[in-house]
């Protein structure tokens, strides 16, 4: 039987940004998110209906992070890494919650988050 701990499935996208001022600016103009400032190196957004944030650094062809949601982290892990999955970042924490992050076997990288302490 497979192990189906995902309650919400996608919960959160994230991408990267070099300058938060003009994508803010951007994103809050053209569609209307909210923005929250999490020091200087993340800027979370609310677009009404799904979450996400940008991290700073360099986007790459276009790639963005994927966030599930589990309850059960270490559980997940351990299914995703038994699955074949390469494990890229190890548990970690965050304000907010723990996640990890993995690449399936087309090479996507995503992420999985709880917010058990």
């Amino acid at each position: 039987m497979a192990l189906t701990p995902f309650e919400k499935g996608v919960d959160y996208v994230e991408f990267a940004a070099e300058d938060f001022g003009p994508i803010k600016a951007f994103y809050a103009q053209v569609f209307g998110w909210d923005f929250t400032d999490y020091g200087p190196d993340y800027v979370a957004f609310d677009d009404g209906r799904l979450a996400g944030g940008f991290a700073k650094g360099t986007p790459v062809n276009g790639t963005s992070l994927v966030v599930l949601f589990t309850k059960t982290l270490e559980a997940t892990r351990e299914a995703v890494s038994n699955a074949g999955a390469e494990i890229t970042q190890d548990i970690f924490s965050f304000p907010g919650g723990r996640r990890f992050q993995f690449k399936d076997p087309a090479g996507n990288e995503l992420a999985v988050w709880t917010d058990q302490l």
